[in-house]
């Protein structure tokens, strides 16, 4: 169960936050749930905010990646029960990167290899790694999420 895995790491998952613009944090469809982008914010605060590596080291943006991760839990309770979620299909990062960074897949891993401590083989995932030039709120990283969830 997953609740007793979160418990387990020591995971907090937080309430979630808003209010939001015109979207919600995450939609059902089947068994289906999609996660909106989720910023690195923990307790109101960004935990990385600029461009990888000038300002954000690959390690810190990898840490700000893993708790993206915790925010689509919360975002993901909206919807489905967390014990629900059968598995990981797809993870979305975006990296704040400066013009030559290249290393937007080592950032990303900070949340796949927690999805994996997660969820264990239904963790691993399709995934796309991309370099931006800017995201909201100047964060470092953004991630969006795609769970399998158990039948209606």
């Amino acid at each position: 169960m997953l609740s007793k895995r979160i418990e387990q790491l020591g995971i907090v998952v937080p309430p979630l936050a808003g209010p939001f613009g015109a979207y919600v944090p995450a939609r059902r469809v089947g068994n289906l749930v999609y996660i909106s982008g989720q910023l690195p914010m923990k307790e109101g605060e960004l935990l990385a905010i600029g461009p990888v590596p000038s300002r954000v080291s690959v390690e810190q943006a990898s840490l700000a990646a893993r708790q993206c991760v915790v925010n689509a839990l919360s975002a993901i309770r909206t919807v489905v029960d967390l014990d629900s979620i059968v598995g990981v299909v797809r993870v979305g990062a975006f990296v704040n990167s400066d013009v030559t960074f290249t290393q937007q897949p080592q950032v990303a891993n900070g949340a796949s290899e927690l999805l994996i401590e997660l969820f264990g083989a239904s963790g691993k995932h399709a995934r796309a790694a991309i370099g931006v030039n800017t995201l909201p709120l100047g964060a470092a990283v953004e991630i969006e999420f795609l769970f399998e969830v158990k039948g209606p």
